[in-house]
């Protein structure tokens, strides 16, 4: 196999393409187009097929980067955060408010959390469970009905989500499950 350098954009048969973007002694380190940023031992780089060799070298390193490298990167960044395309808000009459959490049994103590603790917690599996559609929906080894079939449960997940639509500030955040037909 070519030597797999900084630079080169490559091909794997399970998360697609990408670029590496560190190329170390025994490591490879490669941003997915399809969301993600994993190593890889060069002992055992047989997954990957080159589609582009690097130019040169060093060009990452002098920050020369083409439109492509930039949307990997930039792609990567939205991903690190969640695929928010922008901020999401909580309902300002929930701002500083707290959730109490009252144990059916008087011997048990209940619990107080902070709603934005727990708004960030419900807004991380929103986002979590699109990155997990978009996943399922570009993976080239699930059949139609695969993913027609996965894509039912993610949807009834949303609609179980639906009582905490009353947090989000947004009505275009909040979760939707299958409408009535």
């Amino acid at each position: 196999m070519e030597k797999i350098t900084k630079g080169t954009t490559v091909d794997h048969e399970r998360y697609g393409e990408g670029m590496v973007v560190k190329d170390d002694f025994s490591t490879i380190e490669v941003i997915f187009e399809r969301g993600g940023k994993l190593s890889f031992s060069k002992s055992n780089l047989s997954d990957f097929t080159i589609v582009e060799k690097a130019e040169s070298s060093d060009s990452l390193d002098n920050g020369v980067f083409s439109y492509d490298d930039m949307r990997i990167i930039l792609e990567d960044i939205l991903f690190q955060h969640n695929g928010i395309d922008h901020p999401v808000e909580i309902a300002e009459k929930w701002e500083g408010g707290t959730l109490k959490l009252e144990a059916g049994k008087p011997d048990v103590q209940g619990k107080e959390i902070p709603i934005e603790t727990f708004f960030h917690k419900i807004v991380m599996v929103r986002d979590r469970l699109r990155v997990l559609e978009q996943n399922i929906n570009s993976h080239p080894k699930l059949t139609d009905q695969d993913r027609v079939g996965l894509q039912q449960y993610i949807t009834r997940i949303y609609g179980s989500l639906t009582t905490f639509n009353v947090l989000f500030k947004d009505k275009n955040d909040y979760f939707v499950g299958q409408k009535g037909e």
